[in-house]
């Protein structure tokens, strides 16, 4: 689908149709780019390479003399992990075109139509209409990391009451990967912003870049946030070990002053055990029961002096 911005407002038009003085926004397949790529002027190489199976997300733009070509690696910050779609931008003097690599729920189909009718026909510049689109696939990140840090700090307050799930660790393990996920996501697009507002091939305005610095300066808070999700992550994992070495250190203090109480007793009983002849009290018939409440005394005292001293 190609819409044409003119003086009687926006149009649907077919692409025989498209005249270069107009602005023009196209929204088409790979398999229709392979067709037209001659017609607009397209390298071979960037068709090429919006077939490559391997996708990144940090790709270059490639600058050309009436030509800007990028790949979008676009992923649900949602579920970093899940498969990413792709889309590939070509934007020339009066034209931006987007071709559909692979979009797997039709949310690129989506934001194109929302980035075609952001702006009143009468303002729309070809800066804005490449601003409105790539706002359109971050536009809701924002809460996807706020409703993330409220998960990770539930996670924070379960360690401090000692209420950690079996798989904290696991879960621990899947938040660093959406991050690291989500960090060159956002990267991605702060290189992007940045080439535009380089503007190498003079295809903007000098008023139009303003557009571009605010993408990057939204790419760049979301990164910032990520980074900060990031560290908040990293110290649970110190929290969650500090209390794990808290509790082998209560229960290590348990069993010492456990093994404190009774080395005395093992003593008396080690004495009281010796095969001698004439060992004192040895035919006192009261032999015994001295023994046990000279036993008794010893623990008596033994907690009494470790509750004083606060090791118990």
């Amino acid at each position: 689908m190609y819409y044409e911005f003119g003086p009687s407002g926006m149009k649907l038009i077919e692409e025989k149709d498209i005249d270069p003085e107009r602005l023009t926004a196209g929204y088409i397949t790979l398999s229709r780019l392979k067709d037209c790529y001659r017609r607009f002027g397209f390298s071979r190489t960037t068709v090429d390479q919006c077939q490559e199976e391997r996708r990144y997300f940090r790709s270059s733009i490639a600058v050309y003399e009436d030509c800007c070509f990028t790949t979008i690696t676009v992923t649900d910050a949602a579920h970093p992990q899940n498969d990413e779609d792709c889309i590939a931008l070509y934007v020339k003097k009066n034209l931006f075109l987007v071709v559909d690599v692979f979009d797997r729920d039709m949310s690129t189909s989506r934001n194109f139509k929302a980035a075609m009718n952001r702006y009143p026909v009468a303002t729309v510049s070809l800066e804005r209409l490449v601003y409105a689109f790539l706002d359109s696939i971050i536009a809701r990140d924002n809460r996807v990391l706020e409703d993330l840090e409220f998960r990770i700090h539930k996670l924070e307050e379960g360690i401090f009451e000692e209420k950690v799930e079996e798989d904290f660790n696991r879960s621990l393990l899947n938040y660093k990967t959406d991050l690291l996920y989500l960090r060159n996501y956002y990267v991605q697009f702060m290189d992007i912003a940045q080439e535009f507002i380089n503007n190498e091939n003079e295809l903007f305005s000098e008023a139009g870049l303003l557009y571009f610095r605010i993408f990057r300066d939204k790419s760049e808070r979301l990164m910032q946030n990520v980074t900060m999700l990031g560290d908040n992550v990293l110290q649970l994992r110190e929290a969650y070990q500090s209390m794990l070495d808290v509790n082998l250190n209560n229960t290590m203090k348990v069993l010492t002053v456990i093994s404190s109480i009774f080395m005395p007793l093992t003593l008396i009983t080690g004495w009281f055990g010796m095969n001698f002849a004439y060992m004192p009290i040895l035919k006192w018939k009261y032999g015994i029961p001295a023994v046990v409440v000279l036993c008794a005394a010893v623990v008596a005292f033994m907690v009494v002096f470790m509750k004083k001293k606060k090791w118990w």
